[in-house]
């Protein structure tokens, strides 16, 4: 049985995602994000929209892992300073994307 990479997202990034405008999620090359993304093998790459329960499926982008570039990048989020980040690869299919479409449609009834 193989590992899940979980990454909680804020919803504007999650959003994006979904809309395929956002290719990459970024964390910071730090001891933490190093022991869980340096060497390790993972099946699936799934992101939350912040933290949602369980079986909240609306919330939740659930892919096959594609791993990740060490990248120099300057965001906001990280301060005004280059950093270091692995830039995870967020692969969304245009099947994923209207099958979401509809759950939202649905919910938004």
């Amino acid at each position: 049985m193989m590992a899940n990479l979980q990454l909680a997202v804020k919803s504007e990034y999650f959003d994006a995602m979904i809309r395929g405008e956002k290719t990459e999620e970024y964390r910071l090359c730090n001891d933490y994000w190093n022991k869980r993304i340096m060497f390790r093998e993972y099946d699936r790459l799934i992101i939350t929209k912040g933290y949602p329960k369980r079986d909240d499926s609306s919330r939740r982008i659930d892919v096959p892992y594609d791993g990740y570039e060490v990248k120099t990048i300057t965001h906001p989020h990280f301060g005004d300073k280059p950093v270091k980040v692995f830039a995870i690869k967020v692969n969304i299919s245009t099947e994923y994307q209207s099958a979401q479409h509809k759950v939202k449609n649905v919910q938004s009834d």
